[in-house]
């Protein structure tokens, strides 16, 4: 139960990471440019279309060709996707298979501005060194057809690093308090002048009183959703 808690907070976490992030580049509350998305969870502060980030990062970043977890894969552009794309490595499975983590790359439920957290993304280059690239494309269920140009991967610095987990600390808290207020609602309407911790401490041990907490947000949200 504690495994499920931890997954399902790291869930809500990346969620409320994205309800913190700055409005530029986005053009409604659920649409998510690829830049505003990686510089956020990256922590890498870089402005501009994807296709310049690699020239920007040059004497600010550490750049390379081999993947690590937390860089940014930097796209050149195509006639297709003539403003590039940037990506963030969320692990590095073997020496050609990486998972990413970005925005508005697939359509998802027919409509473009979506997340992907952690999908697939194969290096197919010759030298092996990741300048061609094909990444995982929703709609098929598997890798795309097309093979993608990159520059490279853009390596975050301490700084960006701190950025970065503030960042997710503070979607945590945000987290943990959504669920609270949700949970002490739930509590006045079923049982009036009853605090939601009394009400969990008896469904829920010490040791899963977020994941209780979370668990009844979950369902709050669920009720109010109209589905």
């Amino acid at each position: 139960m504690l495994k499920r808690t931890r997954t399902l907070l790291g869930s809500l976490a990346v969620a409320a990471v994205m309800s913190l992030a700055p409005t530029a580049g986005a053009m409604a509350d659920t649409y998510w440019q690829c830049v505003p998305f990686a510089r956020l969870v990256s922590g890498i502060q870089i402005f501009g279309d994807a296709y310049t980030w690699w020239k920007q990062a040059v004497g600010r970043y550490d750049t390379g060709f081999q993947p690590k977890a937390g860089a940014v894969l930097c796209f050149k552009p195509t006639e297709r996707m003539k403003l590039g794309h940037v990506a963030v490595v969320s692990q590095v499975l073997t020496d050609r298979i990486v998972q990413i983590t970005h925005a508005n790359w697939s359509p998802i439920e027919g409509s473009r501005g979506k997340v992907e957290k952690d999908v697939t993304l194969v290096d197919v280059s010759p030298a092996g060194d990741w300048s061609q690239v094909k990444v995982w494309y929703d709609p098929s269920r598997d890798l795309g057809g097309s093979t993608y140009p990159t520059y490279g991967f853009i390596y975050p610095d301490a700084n960006a690093r701190v950025l970065a987990s503030t960042g997710i600390s503070k979607a945590e808290n945000t987290v943990v308090a959504v669920a609270q207020s949700a949970a002490n609602q739930m509590a006045a309407a079923m049982r009036p002048g009853a605090g939601a911790l009394q009400m969990l401490s008896q469904a829920a041990d010490s040791s899963d009183r977020i994941g209780a907490l979370i668990a009844a947000a979950t369902r709050g949200d669920s009720n109010n959703s109209g589905n």
